[in-house]
């Protein structure tokens, strides 16, 4: 069976921006499809310190929540990866966490993973669409294939403003970026 995994870079419990991920998974979910939701904001991550063992190894030698975090990221199919913006980008949080993922890359573990992403502001255009660029730039470089929210929105990704669930324009975007998320599944996993 397929699985997406979304990924709450936010520090905050209960949030927008988590909100929006468990949408997303959710529609997913109505396709036959694994999902899991996986907040950060309650794990132990440590900062990349570009000691580059992984380089040799495929894994970090710093021993915290992100060996499972990997794990989770590596067997998944698909990948929604999520920040509220700070200052036009991602939290710090999200950062680290994509930082600490350099394990995956020598392995090229991205390469058929169909990878989304979510984001929330405090405005319309606060700055959500330059931190969802951050993240797909983080795909790109992993190797995954970066899909948005498909039509009849089909831009970025699902973007949120304010308390998401009362923002329309999130759900729709969240309901838009789950199926082309499914759809691009279906289509390399026939």
């Amino acid at each position: 069976m397929l699985k997406v995994v979304g990924i709450v870079g936010s520090p905050r419990k209960d949030g927008n921006t988590e909100y929006m991920v468990r949408k997303c998974l959710e529609y997913i979910s109505q396709e036959d499809i694994e999902v899991e939701l996986v907040t950060l904001h309650d794990k132990n991550i440590s900062f990349c310190v570009g000691c580059d063992s992984c380089k040799a190894t495929n894994k970090c030698v710093i021993d915290d929540d992100m060996q499972m975090l990997t794990d989770k990221v590596r067997d998944a199919d698909g990948v929604i990866m999520s920040s509220p913006v700070y200052f036009g980008d991602m939290t710090g949080l999200a950062k680290t966490f994509i930082d600490r993922l350099r394990p995956l890359r020598n392995v090229h573990a991205f390469k058929y993973k169909v990878c989304g992403a979510v984001s929330t502001g405090g405005f319309r255009n606060g700055g959500q669409e330059s931190t969802i660029a951050s993240i797909h730039d983080f795909f790109l470089i992993q190797g995954g294939i970066v899909v948005g929210d498909d039509r009849p929105t089909a831009h970025y990704g699902a973007t949120g403003v304010g308390d998401t669930s009362d923002d329309d324009t999130a759900d729709i975007t969240c309901q838009n970026l789950a199926r082309r998320m499914v759809d691009v599944l279906k289509k390399i996993n026939d």
